[in-house]
């Protein structure tokens, strides 16, 4: 884990109150895991895509920060591909395409075992380093 991984994880209520968990972080990437709880459920009996997003947009944090720099989200987009149930344990995979300037693009997967359940695209942009 990279200096600035651990100090956003150490900040992170968000995620930690999701039970959201590293499972691998680096510079330029990160694999996170997180089990869908019955509070993550819509009115159709699938998890709210809310909280998806919200996996996929952590994992994409973790991989644009670097220590000593503070990166955010300029952009994002997702696309839902399948529904997720309540137990289902998900992990997203971010990875970094290309770095230019104080910009970023991020590929993020979501998955329920090998099945893609979820693909999203972050554009990054460091505010200071």
């Amino acid at each position: 884990m990279n200096d600035g991984s651990a100090e956003m994880l150490a900040a992170d209520k968000a995620s930690t109150a999701l039970g959201i968990e590293p499972v691998e972080l680096r510079d330029g990437y990160a694999l996170l895991r997180m089990t869908v709880t019955e509070n993550m459920i819509n009115g159709h009996g699938i998890a709210h895509g809310g909280y998806v997003f919200l996996l996929a947009d952590t994992a994409f944090a973790y991989a644009c920060n670097r220590a000593g720099s503070v990166t955010v989200a300029a952009g994002a987009e997702i696309d839902f591909i399948r529904p997720v149930h309540e137990g289902d344990e998900l992990v997203a995979e971010a990875v970094e395409r290309t770095r230019f300037g104080r910009s970023g693009i991020y590929d993020i997967t979501v998955r329920r075992g090998t099945e893609t359940v979820a693909e999203f695209r972050g554009r990054s942009r460091t505010l200071r380093s």
